[in-house]
């Protein structure tokens, strides 16, 4: 069973790197590669297992895609997905006793986080130049600055927000199974089922709270 907050780190070429954190990363990353694999190795005109299944999330997040980013988002849509996925296998990838997730880790959602926020300022730029920098001003100028404070506050409050609910949910999870006996799970199994639930539900929220950041550097003003 592994020991929340204990890490172990790994020095190399004089930076100090999470092994633990980027053994759980590459292992999500393999999860999801071998899930999408599964997902379209035999396509079907009528989908079944995991081809049903992920064409179900693929359907689903296309429509909040449109409906959030309008047209012009639709060529973020493998990006969103790929997000999802990784978080949704990271978030449950913790609940089994004796691996962590990543996104227990501040350094993985800040940084899931901030690539996020850049993409948001770079795609701003990029397509809406000048207007997207005016935007900052509206709708009176002296109000770039409670603008700016909240550009700084959608990383902090989005890698918290993730960070904090998954490694809640691992610490109550290994307390349970150290106070109960083995022959009373059902709190333990309970609350397992619970944060089940609660990893999919933040693995939604930080994904729509991307798509509605991104909105607003890629959706057309006449969309909004």
């Amino acid at each position: 069973m592994h020991e929340i907050g204990v890490r172990e780190v790994v020095q190399f070429a004089g930076l100090t790197f999470n092994w633990e954190t980027l053994c759980m990363t590459w292992l999500t990353m393999a999860i999801v590669i071998i899930i999408a694999f599964l997902a379209t190795r035999s396509l079907k005109l009528i989908p079944t297992g995991w081809q049903n299944v992920l064409e179900m999330v693929v359907t689903g997040l296309n429509t909040q895609i449109e409906g959030t980013m309008g047209k012009r988002g639709s060529f973020l849509a493998p990006f969103i997905i790929s997000l999802f996925m990784f978080l949704l296998v990271s978030n449950w990838l913790g609940l089994i006793p004796t691996l962590s997730s990543p996104t227990n880790d501040l350094n993985t959602t800040l940084g899931l986080a901030l690539l996020v926020i850049v993409m948001v300022h770079v795609l701003g730029l990029y397509m809406k130049g000048g207007h997207y920098i005016a935007h900052f001003f509206k709708p009176t100028p002296v109000f770039v600055i409670i603008n700016a404070i909240e550009e700084i506050a959608k990383p902090i409050t989005l890698s918290f927000r993730l960070f904090g609910n998954i490694l809640a949910g691992e610490i109550l999870i290994i307390v349970l199974l150290k106070l109960m006996p083995i022959w009373m799970p059902i709190p333990a199994v309970c609350w397992l089922a619970f944060s089940i639930f609660i990893g999919g539900v933040q693995a939604v929220i930080f994904t729509m709270l991307s798509m509605a950041y991104l909105a607003n550097a890629v959706k057309e003003e006449e969309e909004s």
